[in-house]
């Protein structure tokens, strides 16, 4: 990259931290616990609506995985969500009723809490539906994989979005609070995945899986993008460009070999498709709050219309982080 492409990135990277920091008076302290925060806490971010019968499994996991402390925003729900949340010993809780799109869907919020808090502290940003997979991770905390990274010198650990399914319709099969959503999504896609170079960020960008040829089978290269940068040793400097996609400085991004395979990364479980999924995509659609005017959220609402059901042959049943690095969908690396 030449000299004025350095610069670009460089000033697109100051004008995301200067729009993060003038949508600090969207966000309304709920529950303040960042007392307890320690230098070496390991701390994930998130932002909701809506998602309370998600919440008791969501936080479980990761407090099980590791996580010390959950500093997520509310998006103005009415379900229930603000309240249960604001109750739990280890959450930090602010709420907004501004708009999502506006506020980059969620990551200025995000990015302002990460630079006041997440500076120099290992930092999980996901969605309350997604569950981090990693190499060893049946056996080893989170607490491991963190050492082994900042001993290797590693900043930042992608992992792909994998999009689970139930076979069958999924409203066939209710989810019920607090259960695992991985004892109905059992299943993924084993191949169907298309693989690019984004070689103005470095990233790779990975689209296919179920969502591409279900929803967008006409138009593949605009099915949802499946590579993601979630856990990164945060700096107070660095700024998310698109979700958690891709990251400033460019460096960041250099998570895979050019060809995807031997660097250590992980999987993100994507528990979209629940029997809650078809209401989902309805509010979210009637709101309007999301990327290129819900474009995707509306190709789900039509695809769903059928009942379908996502097996096919693809199709493989979900039973360990090794299975997942058989397939080649992600790797161990030089961690031994």
């Amino acid at each position: 990259m030449g000299v004025i492409g350095s610069y670009r990135l460089r000033w697109r990277r100051k004008r995301l931290l200067a729009r993060a920091l003038v949508r600090r008076r969207d966000l309304r302290p709920v529950a303040q616990r960042l007392g307890e925060l320690r230098p070496d806490s390991i701390l994930l971010f998130s932002t909701l609506r809506n998602e309370r019968v998600r919440l008791p499994y969501f936080l479980q996991y990761y407090r099980d995985l590791g996580v010390d402390h959950f500093l997520l925003v509310d998006n103005d729900s009415d379900d229930g969500s603000r309240e249960y949340l604001a109750r739990q010993p280890d959450v930090s809780l602010w709420t907004t009723p501004a708009s999502y799109k506006r506020s980059r869907f969620g990551m200025d919020w995000l990015m302002l809490l990460l630079r006041r808090h997440g500076h120099g502290r290992w930092c999980l940003t996901v969605d309350v539906d997604e569950f981090l997979i990693y190499p060893f991770c049946e056996t080893r905390p989170l607490r491991a994989l963190t050492d082994w990274l900042d001993s290797s010198g590693i900043r930042a650990f992608s992992a792909m979005l994998l999009d689970m399914y139930p076979q069958g319709p999924i409203q066939d099969q209710p989810y019920r609070e607090g259960q695992n959503p991985f004892e109905i999504a059992q299943w993924f896609d084993s191949g169907n995945y298309l693989i690019s170079r984004n070689w103005n960020y470095g990233n790779l960008w990975i689209q296919g899986g179920p969502r591409s040829r279900a929803f967008f089978a006409d138009e593949p290269l605009q099915a949802p993008a499946l590579n993601k940068i979630p856990l990164v040793r945060w700096h107070r400097s660095y700024a998310y460009v698109s979700s958690t996609h891709m990251l400033l400085p460019r460096g960041l991004n250099l998570v895979f070999d050019e060809w995807g395979g031997e660097k250590a990364s992980g999987c993100l479980l994507h528990a979209k498709f629940l029997d809650t999924f078809a209401a989902k995509a309805a509010e979210e659609v009637n709101r309007g709050q999301h990327y290129a005017d819900s474009r995707e959220y509306k190709a789900y609402i039509e695809g769903l219309k059928d009942q379908p059901d996502f097996w096919c042959k693809w199709s493989e049943k979900y039973i360990n982080w090794r299975q997942l690095e058989i397939l080649g969908l992600m790797s161990k690396g030089n961690w031994a």
